[in-house]
């Protein structure tokens, strides 16, 4: 008999502050530990280094994981899916209250690594192991722990398979299915299939798109988008900034080499931008040309802008941070005019990344939106694709894996809701096989 437990930590009420706890008998994996990106008010360049968890706690901008106080078991591993702070930003908070490692992929340890390194409140000792989609790795003799392949906007994305005695548990969240990815390889479908046939228990999966009918589009699709706005129009002269999500390593790898077929030296300006794609490049999962130039600093980002004015803004695709309206990010400081870069009438700028859905975000871009076109500017929005599984991919996984349990996360009740009449179509029955847990609450499955 194995007795598994299901703890929903966080993400469960609300979008970000993903963490999952799986109990199996006496052994605990927690799966990602998230900020809530909105109660720190950015989305990037998030400054919670000298903060104490139980105040971030108390904001609900972390996990409150004091819950795990009452579950009884040893916390084995702690395990991240991939590098998006909704699911690392935690980590430097609340992982040296285990006696565990850390595991994720290599370009997310990375990550992982850089966000315990600026922590100045608690010292995070875990060890921290990197384990390549498609490896296992013991974590009991009765318990191992496998990376499938999948993809989404961030690279080095994984689902999690646990396997037990009793068969798997897979957790699913954030993932699209792409089969024309520009970066990296397909999803690992075969690996999904098998593990169908070989017995899943219960699937934790993703919610936020739920709603959205079909299939989401693939990133070769935002890729032709984006040639198109910065390579099919006429005024070729005129000064261009794009932004778009510093951790999309796809995406700012098809900016940098459209940069290069329009003869402009691309300017990458930012601190994410510095984090990510620097990182990205030096492990090896993209080719940047030697002409490309980042910055991080605010004065050496302000010197490479007023080179930009002093030599020619044809000269150059400046990508920048700020697509949201983030305060003190360089878009935002360009278009209320704090740098040198100044904009003119006819200028594009273009948003290669959609609006995040909460009311804060979407005051602070139409803010952001409205300063621009003040002074001239030609907004180019949503030249994007989302990274999230849409209705049609949900259904697709579903019978792929077969699982005997679903439990959708990541989300609000709604996005919950969308997904749990999708899982009714397909023959799952709510309080039954279908589940809806919200923050606090652990789901009991026995198994023979």
């Amino acid at each position: 008999m194995t007795e598994i437990g299901i703890i929903a930590v966080g993400g469960y009420n609300e979008m970000g502050r993903n963490m999952t706890a799986i109990r199996i008998n006496d052994d605990i994996i927690i799966i990602d530990m998230g900020l809530r990106l909105d109660r720190v008010q950015i989305h990037e360049d998030v400054d919670t280094d000298r903060m104490h968890s139980l105040e971030l706690i108390e904001m609900g901008a972390i996990p409150d994981d004091t819950i795990m106080n009452e579950v009884n078991g040893n916390v084995r591993a702690i395990v991240c899916t991939h590098g998006h702070l909704d699911h690392i930003g935690a980590i430097s908070k609340l992982a040296h209250r285990y006696t565990a490692p850390i595991i994720a992929t290599p370009y997310t340890t990375a990550l992982v690594k850089h966000q315990i390194d600026s922590e100045r409140k608690f010292g995070v000792k875990n060890n921290i192991v990197a384990l390549k989609a498609g490896d296992s790795m013991e974590i009991t003799k009765d318990i191992s722990l496998e990376f499938v392949n999948a993809q989404h906007s961030i690279i080095d994305t994984v689902f999690v398979a646990i396997h037990t005695p009793s068969g798997s548990i897979i957790y699913a969240c954030d993932f699209k299915l792409d089969r024309t990815p520009t970066v990296g390889e397909l999803p690992d479908f075969e690996r999904l299939k098998q593990l169908g046939q070989e017995g899943v228990i219960a699937l934790i999966t993703e919610s936020t798109n739920a709603g959205r009918n079909g299939k989401t589009p693939s990133e070769m699709i935002a890729h032709m988008m984006l040639r198109d706005v910065l390579l099919g129009t006429e005024e070729a002269d005129v000064g261009m900034i794009v932004t778009t999500f510093a951790s999309h390593i796809a995406r700012m790898n098809s900016i940098v080499k459209f940069a290069g077929e329009m003869g402009r030296i691309p300017v990458l300006l930012g601190r994410s931008m510095e984090r990510y794609v620097a990182t990205a490049h030096q492990l090896g999962y993209i080719d940047l040309p030697e002409t490309v130039e980042i910055y991080g600093n605010r004065r050496d980002i302000d010197n490479a802008l007023k080179k930009i004015m002093d030599k020619g803004k044809d000269k150059y695709l400046p990508v920048v941070t700020g697509h949201q309206g983030e305060p003190g990010a360089v878009l935002g400081r360009i278009a209320t005019g704090e740098t040198p870069y100044k904009i003119e009438t006819g200028d594009r700028v273009i948003f290669s990344a959609n609006i995040i859905p909460n009311p804060m975000t979407q005051a602070n871009r139409y803010s952001l939106e409205t300063k621009l076109k003040m002074k001239g500017a030609r907004i180019y929005d949503d030249v994007h694709v989302s990274g999230h599984a849409y209705k049609e991919d949900h259904w697709e996984l579903l019978r792929m894996l077969k699982p005997e349990h679903v439990i959708p996360a990541h989300g609000t009740i709604q996005m919950h809701s969308e997904y749990i009449r999708m899982a009714e179509d397909a023959g799952y029955s709510l309080g039954d096989t279908l589940h809806l847990l919200r923050n606090g609450e652990e789901l009991y499955i026995e198994e023979e």
